[in-house]
């Protein structure tokens, strides 16, 4: 994908099961007055079958296939005509044919973290049907697992303890002060 066009401004949400990407996702994307894209959710509507369904009945391999055509088919349409924030699914980004992809395109990627108690209440707070998360000692190796790969974000934000406002106007924050210095490096280039 060497020369893929930029993905306009958009912003993308990394972090493990429990994070709170769709729900700061949606937040910020109000603030924002973009477009918000869960790509869990662009999945189940292409495929007619939740998240949980596809790993039950076609295995992991399978659903990261499917995700890795859902983010292109973002990368390359939606993303290419208007902003938006994209939250992206907890192992989405663990997958490095996804950060090489997101990479290519420009993409700013943002990690939400908390600590790993916090994340697990949450997930069970949710009752959402989560295929990774219901035996707890595999959700503490995922976790681990996927730790190095969510250090690549490019700015990363602890949730735990904060509301969604505070932690969506962080994010909002930064994408001011992102925009700021890349706009600063234009009129420096020009003059």
């Amino acid at each position: 994908m060497i020369g893929a066009p930029r993905t306009r401004h958009s912003i993308f949400l990394v972090g493990f099961m429990g994070a709170g990407k769709s729900t700061v996702g949606r937040i910020l994307a109000q603030r924002l007055g973009w477009a918000f894209y869960d790509l869990d959710v662009i999945i189940e509507a292409r495929e007619h079958a939740t998240v949980a369904n596809i790993f039950a009945q076609a295995g992991e391999p399978r659903f990261r296939e499917l995700e890795r055509k859902a983010l292109a088919g973002l990368l390359e349409n939606e993303l290419q005509r208007a902003n938006a924030v994209v939250g992206l699914g907890g192992g989405a980004f663990a997958q490095p044919e996804n950060r090489k992809v997101l990479q290519s395109y420009g993409a700013r990627t943002v990690l939400l973290n908390a600590p790993i108690e916090e994340l697990r209440r949450r997930c069970n707070e949710s009752g959402g049907q989560r295929p990774l998360a219901g035996d707890a000692a595999r959700f503490e190796q995922l976790f681990e697992d996927r730790r190095a790969a969510y250090r690549l974000a490019d700015f990363h934000v602890e949730t735990g303890g904060k509301s969604v406002e505070d932690v969506a106007g962080e994010i909002e924050r930064w994408i001011d002060e992102t925009e700021t210095d890349r706009k600063n490096r234009k009129l420096e280039v020009r003059q």
